[in-house]
């Protein structure tokens, strides 16, 4: 058995036990932190305590184990985190992102012939049981079917299905306990938004259909390709879809400069076109679900188990804060924060000056490409934002949650910036924008 190799742990209280190991080895940390800067006069927040480098790698360590649900909320923090973490947190948790442990061959085998009966390889010249690529749900395998058609197929870690539940659950009561969340904040539609919506992604017939609107949505447009699954050898879950050639999206920071900023523009187009076209969107932005093929210089996309349908009133929520933003007006740009839940309204009425010092500055940095291109790498405002929103987030009863649906949308938009600034986009975004509004 090697490092990455572990049997997926299956019982409630086999996975309630991985997380109070977890939740065992972080309050050690918190412990020896805490005594080692007291003893140096310090006094620190519990916070500070908590967002260690230690305790990063105890989290990621642990939950590439676990896998499921467990995983897939540490993955949505290292893509939510952004700019607000320092730099080496966000790296270690930015591991779990492609850092899965990989099922032992006797549990694939058990599990694919559950799935396809023992005599599977029948359907398949080649088969390749290590896999190409393990997340937080499944692990994909390389292979080719008697007919020559090369695959991947996407298999489902035994028990992930059975195991949301409790394990939103239980990652809920750590986070209570550790005193990150205001006692009085609900997250409970949120938690059962996230309940929802990872046992969609564990239907792996939902995504196949998914994958197969999608792949009709995008047909006239050559920038993207999508597999298509393979009817045949579906299963809830088992995926099989066409293995396509490509490379990871990263690799388009050393492309040449006119196929990066086509590609980066794509990828731009998309995130408008989903929100404001298709009324649907694939909400995870995690990079390897988008490839590029650099021959063909089109960018893959994977992986359509978040996809959601996105409701017009959200849609025009959405249009009306991008007319806002365009026309510079702080005003309604507070007011659609306000109503669309990204700002409550105790953040408004307490503290209106730093709210609107942000907008200012958020409004300031859009502008700047007014007359040119914006570079996602500039991101030397976040700075600013992140001083001139400090009394808002200091105060923690004033905090509130966005309805869940617009949480999940903003967490795609999120991402995607995310990863046009990892590839260091710049482009005219302001006609781009205004298109529709």
């Amino acid at each position: 058995m090697n490092d990455r190799t572990r049997p997926v742990p299956q019982g409630r209280l086999t996975r309630l036990a991985g997380l109070g190991k977890l939740a065992g080895g972080i309050a050690a940390g918190v412990l020896g932190e805490g005594l080692e800067r007291l003893a140096r006069g310090d006094r620190p927040h519990l916070s500070d305590l908590l967002l260690t480098p230690t305790n990063a790698r105890r989290v990621t360590d642990q939950l590439s184990r676990m896998r499921g649900a467990a995983m897939k909320l540490g993955q949505m923090l290292s893509l939510d985190a952004g700019d607000l973490l320092p730099a080496e947190l966000t790296v270690i948790l930015s591991q779990l992102r492609d850092a899965a442990h990989v099922m032992p061959s006797s549990q694939l085998q058990k599990t694919l012939n559950s799935a396809w009966g023992a005599d599977w390889r029948r359907h398949f010249a080649e088969f390749d049981i290590t896999p190409i690529a393990a997340a937080s749900i499944g692990q994909v395998h390389r292979g080719v079917l008697t007919s020559g058609r090369q695959v991947a197929v996407k298999v489902q870690y035994p028990g992930v299905s059975a195991s949301i539940d409790a394990d939103i659950d239980n990652v809920a009561t750590l986070l209570r306990m550790s005193g990150l969340l205001p006692r009085g904040l609900d997250v409970a539609p949120l938690l059962a938004e996230a309940k929802r919506q990872l046992h969609d992604e564990a239907d792996y017939l939902r995504e196949a259909e998914q994958m197969g609107r999608f792949g009709h949505l995008l047909a006239g447009d050559s920038r993207f390709v999508v597999p298509e699954p393979i009817e045949a050898l579906l299963r809830p879950t088992i995926l099989p879809m066409d293995f396509l050639v490509s490379v990871p999206i990263e690799t388009l920071v050393s492309a040449p400069a006119t196929e990066g900023r086509g590609a980066t523009e794509a990828l731009f187009d998309l995130v408008l076109k989903e929100l404001f076209e298709f009324g649907l969107m694939q909400t995870d932005p995690n990079f390897a679900n988008y490839r590029w093929q650099p021959d063909s210089g089109r960018i893959v996309l994977l992986d359509f188990g978040a996809t959601r349908q996105v409701p017009a009133q959200t849609v025009e929520h959405y249009r009306g804060l991008l007319r806002a933003g365009l026309a510079g007006d702080r005003t309604a740009v507070r007011e659609a924060l306000v109503s669309m839940g990204f700002v409550s309204k105790a953040q408004a009425s307490r503290h209106a000056p730093a709210l609107d010092a942000v907008i200012r500055t958020g409004l300031r940095h859009l502008n700047a490409s007014r007359d040119g291109l914006f570079d996602f790498a500039d991101r030397q405002f976040v700075g600013t934002v992140r001083d001139q929103a400090a009394p808002l987030i200091a105060d923690r009863s004033s905090w509130g949650l966005p309805p869940p649906d617009k949480l999940f949308i903003q967490r795609k938009i999120s991402g995607m910036v995310l990863l046009l600034t990892r590839l260091e986009a710049r482009m005219n975004i302001m006609d781009r924008l205004a298109a529709y509004t």
